[in-house]
């Protein structure tokens, strides 16, 4: 038997030993084409027999309203849903935006509590070009300041802040900033999605932050070489590049108990990460590791693009003229990534009833 073989083998058994079956729910963002309310969310969950559902990016009217957290924390409950949700960018652009910046995060502490979440979803920045001036330690100290100025009320309330990996920090850098805020009460959102966006492996990203996480988020994407670097696209759970068995193996053996979530966000068009550009690494990257790079760049030259029809809507033009198909196509991804989740990959408990 040649290395090779022993490590897919060895891969392989893991997967047979994980403890299954893992607890399953969708993350309602990669519903937002379909408009719907966080009722219509929660009816869909119950209709396709899930176990959790992940609220982000909400856009019912009540979302900030109290009376609406308690409606929600009720249907959960009713429904005997796991729930977890929270907020979005952390990261201030400038000192004066400080004061707002944690008011909304005590604001989302406040609610994901209200609804029985015990986690409050938050990242540093949208992406690596949405950050403001400044080097990394800078960024991360920064935003370490903000979380710790709110770990009382996080304690008290019994939530604990999950650092999305996003497309700014690589995994060890967004490692840095849990241990540096406090892993007491800041964990990992991890995801799997984000990392083939700063040039990194997603089974780099779950060896580095498994431990610390604390909800778990799974999306496929297709990576393969690029004359200029190499592209990226996100895709249907189980159409990508990414090998989910081997991820799930040994996110088995690394993380704690957690909810496990279907997200596959897709009508995206291709990315390309300029891996061979040394503005790149200079500007975003100065401190990244040469084995993390090698790890992505044997990603890449293992895939090839995505070739089954779909429609973009991130493109220019209007889209409100083809909407209804991209509504139509979004509900047969997540079908799809959702079989793909309970058939190949064996995770969920109500739907087997």
């Amino acid at each position: 038997m040649n290395r090779r073989t022993f490590l897919a083998a060895s891969a392989g058994a893991a997967f047979a030993a994980a403890p299954r079956p893992w607890p399953l729910g969708i993350n309602t963002y990669c519903l937002r084409f379909q408009r719907w309310n966080d009722r219509q969310l929660f009816d869909y969950c119950v209709k396709e027999k899930l176990d959790a559902i992940f609220l982000q990016d909400s856009i019912d009217a009540g979302t900030m309203d109290p009376k609406h957290w308690a409606e929600v924390r009720a249907w959960a409950k009713e429904h005997q849903l796991h729930l977890e949700t929270g907020g979005g960018p952390i990261l201030p652009r400038t000192p004066a935006e400080r004061p707002k910046v944690v008011a909304t995060l005590r604001k989302n502490i406040e609610r994901a509590a209200a609804m029985t979440s015990p986690i409050v979803r938050a990242l540093l920045a949208g992406d690596r070009y949405s950050m403001p001036e400044g080097t990394v330690e800078e960024h991360i100290e920064t935003t370490a300041g903000i979380l710790r100025e709110v770990r009382s009320q996080a304690v008290d309330a019994g939530v604990k802040i999950g650092i999305e990996n996003h497309k700014e920090l690589q995994a060890w850098e967004t490692r840095q900033l849990i241990e540096t805020a406090g892993k007491e009460f800041v964990g990992s959102y991890l995801d799997t999605g984000n990392p083939v966006f700063v040039a990194e492996d997603p089974m780099t990203t779950v060896e580095e932050l498994g431990p610390y996480a604390v909800s778990f988020h799974l999306r496929d994407s297709v990576v393969y070489e690029h004359p200029d670097g190499v592209a990226v696209q996100w895709v249907p759970l189980g159409e990508g590049t990414n090998d989910f068995k081997a991820i799930v193996a040994r996110a088995a053996e690394i993380l704690p108990p957690v909810h496990i979530y279907c997200k596959p966000i897709t009508a995206r068009p291709p990315a390309v990460i300029p891996v061979y550009s040394p503005e790149f690494w200079n500007k975003w990257f100065p401190r990244a590791r040469t084995r993390d790079l090698a790890r992505f760049l044997a990603l890449a030259k293992k895939g090839r693009p995505y070739d089954k029809p779909h429609l973009l809507a991130d493109v220019a033009g209007p889209r409100e003229r083809y909407m209804e198909a991209l509504k139509v196509q979004q509900l047969e991804h997540m079908d799809r990534s959702l079989g793909y989740c309970r058939k190949v990959l064996d995770f969920g408990k109500r739907w087997r009833t």
